[in-house]
């Protein structure tokens, strides 16, 4: 069986040997031309005049292009609202591209990119989320969803809380940065290798662009190294800078961002400001809620639309809110575009209803998991609703924390912290559990599809595409396993290739946890269709029944005679049977409306928990993550090794945006963290001294593929256990602890001095 057990991934011997290849290690074709931005040094104005003669005449310089030059449509939006790439006569953030150069070598281009002699008439600029809230700069009308009567149920309270915290957003920071190589072909075909995760996007943005019809685009991508949501849709304006310079100079272009530009240029997550009210009894049960978001969207739409939803859709988390009202109001500002980053939207709604509940616990005198567990949607098939109306059923969130909290042994630790923290003044010691239900499937419903293509040879080895993308997150193992599994063949007989535009048409993004769900489900949907041919030809030639042909272990019994996959296949193909398939999956059950906020936009949910035990200086508002243990919801894992790796690797990256990671602005809008050297991810060292990963090991009720469930983003919000835990040791410090997040050294001290 190659499904449900630990394998390595596909690519694991060819990145720790260097062999894997990326978009930038692709050899480049001879006479390729390299193309950089040149970008604004303001953020909001017009543009007076534009002098480009000496980025003409520097050295190296083929030509310059403008928006003037781009033949068709002048738009790298994923949204329907336009997004320039190239800026036209107005300039929105600083770090907007306003013009391209090829050359012949990659420093050559960033060099004369700097030369450009540019005149700006200079606009009032909109940058922090305070000035677009007094502003009222709104991206579109607040979004307002809920259910109940919320002021009868602040009415029947018998106390009402009231906090205000914000919560900053991340880099993507990964890898590879984002790259594009264009190359032309034969009567206007072109040919594109970009590190992306939504082909078929880039496809479309660069026909666009080009005026030519979908099918003269082919998007391929064999590998990124890493996405997060950050190549989504932020590779589209290389994509299209590469195409246009292809087809004006006629040769292939090739444009790859240094870390600077990258930071500079591409959307990051989005920053939140969270206001609340909230109506508790005695006991801590939360009877009403009015919550607030206010989003700082950048300059244009991107994906702030469904980013934002997604926040709202996740403000309960794992807990019932009978009577709730949640307002969302997305505010543009004169900075980068926001855009998709692993949760999208979700970690920040979670985050907001965590801080309520550690709130509550607070204010209360009560250990935070009581609350939880008295404010938690109840265990099996309860009925109870969300804010947008989708029934809860199989809930295992309540079994899998009480799992958790004896094997983590809670309890003790906890008394153990409260101890260890009466006979230390400095030192103070935190911890927490924090829950996690995510909804797995994109909020636009049409998304919710995939294709593949399935080619047995006559040998009996085994061609996949499919129209996922890998990121180093393992989906091109886990499809190959579905299709190895369903002929019964070891994971060595099966080859995936590149994902490309020309094999599998019309793809979803790489995103939403969706992959193996999507893909897994539509290879399996086309290796049956092999399968059922070679059952049918089988039964006739051996003069029995098609459900008598069983494929295991590399053979074919029929009825009781065995024969190797391959001799089977050899015979098929000696009778002229097609052994090749498309197959297509789309997810059944789901139905959304964005705009009433009603319906059941998730296929199913994925669950976990943490519990995060920290220690903080309270001198210096240093801290460390002494220990984490996890217990989260795989189903039944199709890769138990790659779904570990991912739930070690989502933690660690949400703890980083809560606790380290922080965009710092200028007034003037540049961004000042636009470095490594400003911009601090956790490495090795910052890892929990003790990390302990378990699956849980209940059933998965939805009809998934081969039950096993999401894995990509849900890790991720696990990481909102530290944050908690560094409230929770403010607290024994005596400070407040409802401080803004990310919780880096110097928020936790002024948080720490804040209550003395």
């Amino acid at each position: 069986m190659s499904i449900h057990k630990p394998r390595r991934h596909d690519s694991g011997h060819l990145h720790v040997t260097g062999a894997a290849r990326y978009t930038d290690d692709l050899p480049t074709p001879e006479g390729t031309l390299h193309l950089a931005f040149g970008t604004a040094s303001i953020p909001h104005g017009m543009i007076r005049s534009m002098n480009l003669q000496p980025v003409r005449e520097a050295p190296g310089v083929m030509d310059v292009i403008t928006a003037v030059d781009i033949p068709g449509e002048n738009d790298v939006s994923p949204a329907p609202r336009r997004e320039p790439l190239l800026a036209e006569e107005m300039v929105f953030f600083h770090g907007m591209p306003l013009f391209v150069v090829i050359a012949e070598t990659h420093l050559q281009a960033r060099f004369a990119a700097t030369l450009a002699e540019v005149d700006y008439e200079e606009y009032p600029a909109v940058i922090s989320l305070d000035e677009a809230i007094e502003a009222d700069n709104l991206l579109e009308e607040s979004r307002i969803y809920g259910q109940g009567d919320v002021e009868a149920g602040f009415a029947a309270c018998a106390e009402v809380l009231e906090g205000e915290f914000d919560l900053g957003g991340q880099e993507h920071f990964y890898l590879e940065g984002q790259a594009a190589l264009a190359e032309p072909g034969e009567d206007g075909e072109i040919v594109l290798h970009t590190s992306t995760q939504h082909p078929s996007e880039i496809q479309h943005k660069v026909a666009g662009a080009l005026c030519i019809p979908y099918m003269k685009v082919r998007s391929v991508v064999r590998r990124m190294g890493g996405g997060f949501g950050g190549k989504e849709s932020q590779g589209n304006h290389l994509a299209v800078a590469c195409s246009l310079a292809a087809v004006r100079s006629g040769r292939p272009c090739k444009m790859r961002y240094d870390r600077d530009d990258d930071m500079v240029i591409t959307g990051k997550r989005h920053e939140f400001r969270f206001r609340y009210r909230a109506g508790i009894d005695a006991e801590g049960h939360l009877h009403a809620l009015d919550m607030q978001h206010f989003v700082r969207c950048g300059w244009s739409q991107d994906l702030s639309l469904p980013v934002a939803d997604r926040a709202m859709l996740h403000t309960d988390n794992a807990y019932y809110l009978p009577n709730v009202c949640i307002t969302s109001h997305r505010l543009l500002t004169n900075t980068c575009s926001n855009t998709a980053f692993r949760g999208f939207g979700g970690p920040q709604g979670m985050v907001g209803i965590e801080r309520v509940m550690d709130h509550i616990a607070g204010h209360l005198g009560r250990d935070p998991l009581e609350v939880r567990r008295t404010n938690a949607y109840r265990s099996g098939t309860s009925g109870q609703t969300t804010p947008y109306g989708q029934k809860v059923l199989d809930n295992i969130g309540p079994a899998l924390v009480d799992q958790l909290v004896e094997s983590a042994e809670y309890a003790e630790r906890r008394k153990a912290v409260q101890k260890w923290n009466g006979k230390n003044p400095i030192i103070k010691k935190g911890i927490s559990l924090t829950p996690v239900k995510f909804g797995i499937s994109f909020t636009l419903t049409h998304l919710n599809q995939a294709g593949a293509l399935v080619h047995v040879y006559s040998d009996g080895s085994i061609h996949l595409n499919h129209g996922g993308t890998e990121m180093g997150q393992g989906l091109f193992t886990k499809v190959a396993a579905v299709a190895a599994h369903v002929f019964g063949q070891p994971m060595e007989a099966v080859q995936i290739t590149a994902s490309d535009t020309a094999k599998v048409p019309n793809t979803s993004a790489t995103a939403a946890s969706s992959g193996s769900d999507l893909n897994g489900m539509a290879t399996r949907n086309a290796c049956l269709i092999i399968r059922d041919r070679l059952c049918e030809f089988a039964a006739e030639r051996w003069q029995t029944t098609p459900d008598r042909v069983i494929f295991r272990d590399g053979i074919v019994d029929v009825a009781g005679e065995e024969a190797t996959f391959a001799e089977l296949i050899k015979m098929a193909y000696m009778a002229r049977i097609s052994l090749s398939a498309a197959g297509f999956y789309a997810t059944p059950a789901i139905e959304w409306d964005r705009i009433q906020g009603k319906g059941r936009p998730f296929f199913y949910f994925a669950h976990g928990a943490a519990i995060t035990e920290v220690a903080l200086d309270t001198l210096t508002g240093e801290n460390r993550i002494l220990r984490t243990d996890i217990l989260h919801d795989c189903g039944a894992s199709l890769n138990p090794a790659l779904d570990i790796g991912q739930i070690e690797g989502g933690y660690v990256q949400g703890a980083g945006w809560l606790t380290m990671e922080e965009l710092v602005w200028h007034p003037k809008g540049s961004l000042w963290t636009h470095a490594p050297s400003t911009y601090k991810i956790p490495c090795a060292s910052d890892r929990p001294g003790v990390f302990n990963v378990a699956l849980w090991g209940g059933k998965n009720s939805a009809d998934t593929i081969y039950r096993s469930k999401a894995v990509g983003e849900p890790p991720l919000m696990l990481g909102i256990s530290a944050a908690s835990a560094l409230s929770h040791a403010v607290s024994e410090a005596g400070g407040d602890p409802l401080f803004d997040l990310p919780a880096t050294p110097e928020r936790l001290l002024m948080a720490i001095e804040a209550g003395w």
